[in-house]
């Protein structure tokens, strides 16, 4: 019987799979940098002048870049950079780098218009604009006012994740404004595959890179079981949706996916707080006045149920995710095994994606 491990959170879980039942696991490809490497991409960072970096996601990926900027620094005799992040990721940050030399102090908006900000993150795929890129975290973080134009350009209403699309100008007119500068990465569970660096109308072209390693072409599937592939990417049900964008293009119609995502701070997403709560009809999805954080991922959610069933192990209650979001709940991975075995027949054979973050299947 193999024996698959999950990622849950922080921590990751068993998934025992009967060899009759495993039709494949699917992975992403690409061969990860060696440290020099890594540093010898970072050469490009100027330094020697004051610079803040905000650190955008706390990934281990990310967390390998900042940790790469400090074993430069000091090789070359440097001052320490300051270290910016949001509120919520403050602790995980300072318990990471304990370092008492090390600036790491909390990041608010107003600090966006300051030239010296370095922003890092990791690039990834997106329903809404193809790529999540730092162009179109900048933009929901900071351009609110123009998400509603962005919104309006999507084509259709089921994600694309992996395409060049026309929300994309949106994103990437809005940090042409800025003097900014970024640190994007591709990255998976083996490791950092590409870096960038420069202002985010440049480092986009890693997009490339990301999809090269990421873009499966597959037969389709009836039964996927998939997990996010690293704890950021699970933190809340919106962006842990994004797993199931990235795979849904494979899923066969009556057929069911099933996302491991433990969503310990909840649903990451305004749209989708104000639909459980009774505060959003789901008819303002489709030509809303108002843009709220996260409304596709509801329309996505709404879109696909008409094509197939989407299971979740969580920690949300079932209130949220059977009740309201018509997704279908799991204590845990062996009841999901036991319920495609039940619901499909013993010999249902199940594909699992266990980075599904940084994967897209076609």
């Amino acid at each position: 019987m193999p024996e698959i491990w999950l990622s849950y959170g922080p921590t990751d879980v068993v998934l025992d799979v009967m060899a009759e039942n495993l039709e494949k696991q699917i992975v992403p490809g690409g061969v990860s940098l060696t440290d020099a490497e890594i540093a010898s991409k970072l050469e490009s960072v100027d330094l020697s002048k004051p610079t803040e970096f905000v650190i955008m996601e706390h990934s281990k990926s990310v967390l390998k870049i900042i940790s790469g900027l400090l074993d430069i620094c000091t090789k070359k005799s440097l001052p320490k950079p300051k270290f910016l992040v949001d509120k919520s990721n403050l602790n995980s940050i300072k318990n990471v780098f304990a370092d008492p030399t090390v600036s790491i102090s909390e990041f608010n908006n107003s600090q966006f218009s300051n030239a010296n900000l370095i922003f890092i993150g990791e690039m990834e795929f997106d329903g809404l604009f193809g790529y999540d890129t730092m162009s179109t975290k900048l933009l929901r973080r900071f351009g609110k006012d123009n998400m509603l134009e962005a919104y309006e350009k999507r084509e259709g209403n089921l994600p694309l994740p992996g395409y060049e699309l026309q929300t994309m100008q949106v994103a990437k007119k809005f940090t042409d404004g800025f003097e900014i500068s970024s640190i994007e990465i591709v990255a998976n569970q083996s490791g950092i595959i590409d870096v960038a660096v420069g202002h985010p109308s440049s480092t986009f072209s890693l997009s490339k890179s990301l999809s090269s390693n990421a873009i499966h072409e597959t037969e389709k599937h009836r039964v996927a079981i998939v997990s996010t592939g690293k704890e950021t990417s699970n933190e809340t049900l919106s962006r842990s949706l994004s797993s199931v964008w990235n795979c849904s293009g494979v899923i066969k119609d009556e057929g069911l996916i099933i996302l491991l995502a433990e969503c310990k701070n909840g649903l990451g997403s305004e749209a989708i707080q104000q639909y459980v709560e009774g505060r959003m009809n789901l008819d303002r999805l489709k030509n809303p006045s108002k843009y709220l954080d996260g409304m596709e991922d509801l329309l996505f959610l709404t879109e696909m149920h008409k094509k197939f069933g989407i299971g979740i192990v969580s920690i949300l209650p079932n209130l949220y995710t059977k009740d309201k979001l018509g997704m279908i709940p799991f204590s845990g991975a062996k009841e999901t095994m036991d319920y495609v075995l039940k619901t499909y027949g013993e010999r249902q054979k199940i594909t699992i994606i266990p980075d599904g973050s940084h994967v897209l299947l076609r």
